[in-house]
């Protein structure tokens, strides 16, 4: 049996059925941001591997580091122990997020889970009994049993779990003062995804929203939590969407490019007060411990990562990145299908009027030699710093070429 044949009968993958209804690719190997398939079709990356790979494949720097510490020591529980690699980064993410508590996870769904258990043992310890929290119409924020709970219970990919997850509330960002004022004494926090909601409709807005949310869960002793993990890195143009509001949250969310999606990775942030508060009161711990956490392959590969990132001139590659796709996307709006135009930092994306499209979408930009992954009715491209002016005209020459032959 060849490898799609043994994927179709025992694969299931991600958002699909099994067998899966939709076309699978069958990938011999990747470099910098090239997908080689099986039959040695050379496809551009354009989603960076699910927004993760920022440094393109197979960088030097990170492959060095991971073999180098494979060689001393791949893994260790974290409980009781510790040891360099982690030591490292924890220090490094306090300083890059100024939020000095650092608890390491294994995957961005996990991080958001420890957020909200955190959230709730801070209120507990402040002798406030509430689990509840207020999160955003079109939220995403992962696929466990908490972080389904703060998506869009309505409008999301977790609509048909139902009864089964956790009741919280949402609102639109433009109502989120009104809603914090109604219901600060029912809640343990707020968590939104900074300027960018991601998979929930790559939706943009005003900064501003942050600072009021800012205000408001400091005046009210609420956790602020911002989900980073897809906008984190610079994925927005700074180097955290907090940034462009100059604020701080309580707890900062973090994966994705954290190790450049070399190893799966998380972290979860957060301040002294809330930390101290937890540690100091009756509860005294906090009750999660993933079996990888800490994982001394990942966090090697994460402080090289980090540091080949904060050595790179990203700042200019983010700013010519969205000056490309601002010039490139644009004139799309003139079409009938077209519903909006949007970009910011290295993300690009066109709404379309309906979600029918995306399947021949992907069809024909895999023919011009571009691997995109539409979600419903967006078609949008998120790409490596380490794009090249060619690669990036290949992108939007081929979403061009797409629309324009619907």
């Amino acid at each position: 049996m060849n490898i799609l044949d043994i994927d179709k009968q025992f694969v299931w993958h991600p958002y699909n059925s099994l067998p899966s209804k939709t076309k699978i690719l069958s990938v011999k190997r990747t470099y910098a941001q090239t997908i080689v398939l099986e039959d040695g079709t050379k496809l551009v990356d354009g989603m960076s591997s699910w927004w993760s790979a920022i440094h393109g494949y197979n960088h030097p720097k990170l492959i060095k580091a991971i073999k180098k510490q494979s060689k001393k020591m791949p893994h260790i529980m974290f409980g009781g122990l510790t040891h360099q690699p982690a030591a490292k980064l924890c220090k490094i993410l306090a300083q890059l997020t100024n939020l000095p508590s650092v608890f390491l996870a294994d995957s961005g769904s996990v991080s958001v889970e420890v957020a909200l258990k955190t959230a709730i043992l801070y209120q507990k310890a402040k002798g406030k009994d509430v689990s509840k929290f207020i999160s955003l119409n079109n939220a995403y924020h992962g696929d466990t049993l908490g972080c389904m709970g703060v998506c869009d219970p309505k409008n999301s990919m977790h609509t048909l779990y139902g009864e089964y997850l956790p009741k919280n509330i949402f609102c639109d960002i433009i109502n989120i003062e009104d809603t914090i004022k109604k219901y600060k004494n029912h809640i343990a926090g707020v968590i939104v995804e900074p300027v960018v909601q991601g998979a929930g409709g790559m939706k943009i807005y005003d900064p501003k929203y942050l600072k009021i949310i800012r205000k408001l869960s400091t005046k009210y002793d609420l956790v602020f939590i911002a989900d980073e993990i897809a906008t984190g890195f610079g994925h927005t143009g700074k180097l955290w969407g907090c940034d462009h509001a100059n604020i701080r949250p309580d707890i900062m969310t973090i994966g994705k490019s954290l190790t450049s999606g070399v190893m799966t990775l998380s972290a979860m942030c957060t301040t002294k007060n809330i930390s101290n508060t937890i540690s100091n009161s009756s509860i005294g711990v906090l009750m999660h411990g993933p079996t990888f956490m800490g994982n001394p392959l990942a966090c090697s590969v994460a402080n090289a990562s980090i540091k080949l990132f904060l050595q790179s001139d990203w700042k200019n590659k983010l700013k010519y990145i969205n000056k490309h796709f601002k010039k490139e996307l644009e004139p799309l709006r003139k079409y009938n299908i077209v519903k909006d135009i949007r970009y910011i930092g290295a993300i690009g994306v066109v709404e379309l009027n309906s979600d029918k499209y995306a399947y021949k979408i992907q069809d024909l930009c895999v023919q011009k030699g571009v691997w995109l992954r539409p979600f419903g009715n967006l078609v949008y491209s998120i790409v490596a710093y380490t794009i090249t002016k060619k690669e990036l005209y290949k992108i939007t020459n081929a979403i061009k070429n797409a629309i324009k032959n619907i």
